[in-house]
């Protein structure tokens, strides 16, 4: 609802008496009547036609600034929603959903839902369930479904691929020592290997022999690069625990930073929203497209939804559920999509909220 549309219902006495009596004690605060007369007029809602903006087609769309897509066609848009199944979606999530949702439905595109399953340390069945349970409380219907462990066997091949290109190497050397070659953007001992000793190497990793565990599949990008994300990252690791989906079928396992470019390419997405926090991770996702002859998506950042006086961490919301601080994942207090609807929250609301920030990358 907007403000004008609140103002016309404040002023007809719809609102319940203890909501009336609370506006009527702000409006009569001064300090507030001199900070609403400063306001722009858009934020007052005394204009609504200035609130609106045009589309293609002539629509009126409310809300933020919403970026072009480029070379986006009637039709011919894909997007994807890839969250990890570790816990229940909270709002930040929920803001990745409904935009991707807006794109697809503004181009009459597709909807890609799936789930990034390349960690079977963190991949849990249930939270699969409540996840997708999650999305259809926001009213978002996918046309396509995946898990990227789908993909596990063209992951490899292309994996292989880079390896006897001579752009990837298998390394051993210890991670504190691997990451402190990084930051002074020393050369492993490893990166020149030739490609038998590296398809060695890679073998054992992919048996999951006591060698192979001790070792990681990086690409051989650029050591000296400023981007860090850019001096020869691990690709693949050695994960000696079942896959919720293939049991004790892999030993080895791609990172999310490899797997995602290849299944968005081979998936058809044609344009990935991520937040700007990947930005310094853009250059990378772009490398192994192209090394790897793949079709290229866009990939557009928008600004990480972030809150004050609550947590978005997984992790430390994990830890209120586990110390029973809480009620539960949908505990009212909570950001998550459950604990927002319930405290009182509408998905329409949620939706409206989200449409208005937009999709800015500010």
């Amino acid at each position: 609802m907007s403000n004008h549309s609140f103002s016309v219902v404040l002023s007809k006495g719809l609102c319940g008496k203890n909501l009336t009596r609370w506006c009527d004690h702000i409006s009569n605060i001064p300090e507030v009547g001199v900070s609403v007369a400063d306001m722009p007029k858009i934020s007052r809602g005394s204009d609504r036609k200035a609130e609106g903006k045009k589309a293609k087609g002539g629509k009126v769309e409310e809300g933020g600034k919403f970026v072009d897509l480029p070379g986006a066609t009637m039709g011919n848009v894909v997007v994807r929603f890839p969250p990890e199944a570790s816990g229940y979606l909270h709002i930040g999530h929920a803001k990745a959903a409904l935009l991707n949702q807006y794109y697809q439905q503004s181009f009459k595109g597709k909807f890609v839902m799936r789930f990034d399953d390349t960690n079977p340390a963190k991949e849990n069945v249930e939270f699969e369930k409540i996840i997708l349970e999650d999305v259809k409380l926001l009213n978002i219907e996918h046309d396509i479904f995946s898990f990227t462990s789908n993909h596990f066997p063209a992951i490899q091949g292309y994996a292989e691929e880079l390896i006897n290109k001579g752009l990837a190497y298998v390394d051993d050397t210890e991670p504190l020592a691997m990451k402190e070659e990084r930051e002074k953007r020393q050369d492993s001992v490893h990166r020149n290997n030739s490609v038998a000793q590296n398809m060695e190497k890679w073998n054992a990793m992919k048996a999951g022999t006591d060698y192979g565990k001790k070792c990681c599949l990086r690409a051989k990008m650029d050591m000296q690069s400023d981007n860090g994300c850019l001096r020869d990252p691990a690709i693949y690791r050695c994960k000696d625990e079942p896959h919720p989906r293939h049991g004790d079928k892999y030993k080895v396992y791609p990172t999310y930073d490899f797997a995602c470019p290849i299944v968005d390419s081979v998936e058809g997405v044609t344009h990935a929203l991520r937040t700007t926090e990947y930005n310094d991770r853009d250059p990378q996702y772009y490398w192994f497209i192209d090394q790897l002859g793949l079709r290229r998506p866009f990939v557009y950042a928008y600004s990480r939804l972030n809150l004050t006086h609550t947590v978005l961490s997984k992790r430390k919301l994990a830890w209120f559920v586990e110390e029973g601080l809480v009620s539960g994942w949908d505990d009212p207090r909570f950001p998550t999509v459950r604990g927002i609807l319930r405290r009182g929250l509408t998905v329409e609301a949620l939706r409206q909220f989200i449409i208005l920030q937009g999709s800015a990358d500010l």
